[in-house]
């Protein structure tokens, strides 16, 4: 497992990685699935993706419902064909909810009468983020201190659990481990702050001259969409509404890609399994990997 903060090497550690053990890349990054967006989404170029054999990029629609539920089933049933031809597969990607769901196993959730999230949808269209931050520091502060609190979606979620049995949503969330049919290494990249909000930025300025103003103003009409609720396009997105011009548009680019990042350190840090490296120590990365082999 090849986890780090955005921008900070994992497509390039990867493929050299995957050259080295001759094996293949599964993508864990929740956007890149999508076939339509990918200048935002910092895909692999086609180049790369012809270097060694990817699994999970852009092989679902915008359109298509996907959770990180879907995606633990159809990622382990994968994994395990793979495994019958490879002793060793590189998992990688910056959203640590669908890389645990792998590694470890999704909480069990009750199921919830439908209509409370209708009601939850309808609250966020009226009164917007500020209000459902609101309500899930009041029904459920231990979720609210960790939770992305600019995600609707992961405030909805909680909220209509609280809503929908009464318990806060975090006494669901247990964290108990299932037991996998295979050993996994876990290896967090990560840089000096300076260093990685300069490679951050320095991506943005590439990504807008590649063309993304253009791609988030074809994807404008589904904006509502969960799949292009991301940094990257919202700041976009906004732009086109009038809300603010050019120039602030990437001024919010480059500070909410900066604070993404953060936020995916924090998410790594709670788990004290990692072997944390500069991108750059690959031959110590190599040392911990065979000595895991052997």
């Amino acid at each position: 497992m090849i986890a780090g903060p955005t921008a900070v090497g994992k497509t390039d550690l990867c493929i050299n990685l995957a050259k080295k053990f001759n094996t293949v890349i599964i993508s864990s990054d929740s956007r890149q699935f999508f076939q339509e967006i990918n200048i935002g989404t910092a895909k692999p170029s086609e180049k790369e993706l012809a270097m060694v054999p990817h699994y999970f990029i852009g092989n679902k629609s915008i359109h298509d419902p996907y959770d990180v539920k879907r995606y633990e089933s159809e990622a382990l049933g994968c994994i395990n064909s793979l495994f019958k031809e490879k002793d060793l597969l590189i998992l990688t990607g910056g959203s640590g909810m669908y890389t645990d769901a792998i590694v470890e196993g999704l909480d069990q959730m009750p199921k919830i009468a439908s209509g409370i999230r209708e009601e939850l949808n309808a609250v966020y269209a009226k009164e917007g983020i500020t209000h459902l931050q609101e309500m899930l520091i009041k029904l459920d502060p231990d979720y609210f201190a960790v939770v992305d609190k600019q995600n609707p979606q992961r405030l909805i979620r909680a909220l209509e659990v609280c809503l929908g049995t009464g318990l806060p949503f975090s006494s669901y969330r247990v964290k108990k481990k299932v037991v996998r049919p295979f050993k996994t290494v876990k290896i967090a990249l990560n840089r000096d702050r300076e260093e990685l909000y300069e490679r951050i930025d320095r991506r943005m300025d590439n990504m807008i001259q590649e063309g993304l103003f253009e791609e988030a103003s074809e994807m404008y009409p589904y904006r509502d969409l969960n799949a292009l609720n991301t940094v990257g396009y919202k700041e976009i997105f906004a732009y086109l509404d009038g809300a603010y011009d050019k120039e602030e548009a990437i001024r919010l680019l480059k500070r909410n890609s900066r604070r993404y990042a953060k936020r995916q350190v924090t998410w790594l840090n709670k788990d004290k399994t990692y072997h944390w490296f500069h991108p750059d120590e690959i031959n110590d990365m190599l040392d911990l990997i065979n000595a895991q082999i052997e």
